[in-house]
């Protein structure tokens, strides 16, 4: 009996502790899974879910363990259903979930075992602990992963009856590289191609929600609006949180004001962002665009919380940020090399690195910058000389690393600076 109560008590205490380090192994584990399954890899807004899912199930057991807790049909975490919907949208197996349960097990029972030993020196409760350990975890994974895959079967079955396959694949083979007849493709998809495109990208802000269809619509009303677009847009939708676009621009595009573009979309900034690509012609214009809305949105996905409503290919510096998106821990290590002191997350120092922006775009015009900033100049001149000690070195020295590190930081934010102190 005294073995007995031990086991429990070394179980809330594990408990405790892994409600205390949620974060840190969720992290670990998510990590771990996001390397081992190849079919998670590469596409952020499942990587996202999965991290979502993964804390939302370890905080789950974390209460099961401290409590006792042993509901004979837990219920899957919201998290972790709307995982299983992305994977069955996504056309991937449900084996690369379940696989992720069990792996997730095992990583819990290591973690778990490990600090174990260190807390009980009688061979007898640990024994009985890691016994009791398995048995909990055991039946919420059991219970849990059965949940989710009648959840992605339902999804699967209901996104595939709802879909139009053949626009579906049209769009996926003109994506794909192909160069289908013209006309064929035109009647499949119901949308000309002989003429100019701007590929758009819309997804919802939140990591566990789906995009809400009808503020899409208006986006792409307001969108069609002011890019004087010809006809209805070409909408294909992903999944329940990304949506593809192209509008029909005719065979002269206009480019729209990108002021009044984010003013537009501003309204919408709490429930949909937004990556455009460039105007483009042709089926290769079809596909380039949407591909540079693509990269666009990576950008955007990087950026995390510092993301933007809108944005767009057609800006220099979003190419460039684009270019640092793709190897983040460079761009770290070149925003600190560049910036110095200037790097740091804070928003003294974002004001210092907007002025400096600003000025270096200027060619260093206090009088232009004043003006662009609407700020008095003197105020410009205190902030570039503030801006420069926080640096710790002239401007002119890596003048071009110095310009990309402020792009980095303007569009990528905390995720590349660095914590003050």
């Amino acid at each position: 009996m005294e073995v007995h109560r031990g086991a429990e008590r070394r179980t809330a205490q594990l408990g405790e502790l892994l409600a205390r380090d949620l974060a840190g192994v969720t992290g670990d584990m998510a990590g771990h899974l996001a390397a081992t399954i190849e079919p998670l890899q590469g596409d952020e807004q499942l990587l996202r879910l999965l991290a979502a899912s993964t804390e939302s199930n370890l905080d789950a057991l974390a209460r099961i363990m401290r409590y006792a807790v042993r509901a004979t049909e837990p219920v899957a975490p919201i998290a972790a259903q709307e995982f299983a919907r992305l994977l069955a949208q996504r056309g991937i197996s449900s084996n690369a979930m379940v696989r992720a349960y069990r792996l997730g097990q095992e990583g819990l029972l290591d973690w778990a075992l490990d600090q174990l030993a260190e807390m009980e020196s009688d061979p007898a409760v640990a024994v009985a602990a890691a016994r009791h350990l398995v048995e909990l975890t055991f039946g919420y994974i059991d219970a849990i992963s059965e949940q989710v895959v009648h959840t992605y079967e339902a999804e699967r079955e209901r996104w595939l009856a709802h879909r139009s396959t053949v626009r579906v694949a049209m769009v996926s083979e003109i994506l794909g590289g192909g160069q289908p007849a013209i006309e064929a493709a035109e009647r499949a998809l119901g949308y000309r191609l002989r003429q100019q495109h701007l590929g758009i990208v819309l997804w919802s802000r939140g990591a566990t929600s789906g995009l809400d269809m009808a503020v899409a619509e208006r986006v792409l009303e307001a969108l069609s609006r002011l890019t004087r677009a010809v006809g209805q847009p070409l909408v294909h939708a992903r999944d329940r949180a990304v949506t593809w676009a192209w509008l029909p621009l005719g065979r002269e595009a206009v480019l729209a004001d990108p002021a009044l573009l984010a003013l537009e979309i501003e309204q919408y900034a709490g429930q949909v962002l937004v990556a455009t690509g460039t105007p483009a012609a042709g089926v290769e214009g079809f596909r380039t665009s949407h591909l540079e809305s693509l990269r666009a949105q990576q950008l955007a996905m990087a950026a995390g919380d510092a993301a933007r409503p809108l944005t767009s290919y057609d800006d220099a510096e979003v190419r460039a940020g684009a270019m640092l998106a793709g190897d983040l821990e460079s761009t770290r290590r070149l925003v600190r090399s560049a910036l110095g002191r200037l790097a740091e997350d804070t928003a003294g120092s974002a004001r210092l690195r907007e002025t400096l922006h600003a000025f270096l775009g200027e060619q260093g015009s206090y009088t232009a910058t004043a003006e662009r900033l609407h700020l008095h100049k003197n105020t410009v001149r205190y902030r570039v000389e503030r801006a420069t000690e926080a640096r710790g070195r002239p401007l002119d020295d890596d003048r071009f690393e110095l310009e990309l590190a402020l792009v980095a930081a303007r569009w990528l934010g905390s995720t590349v600076l660095v914590e003050p102190g």
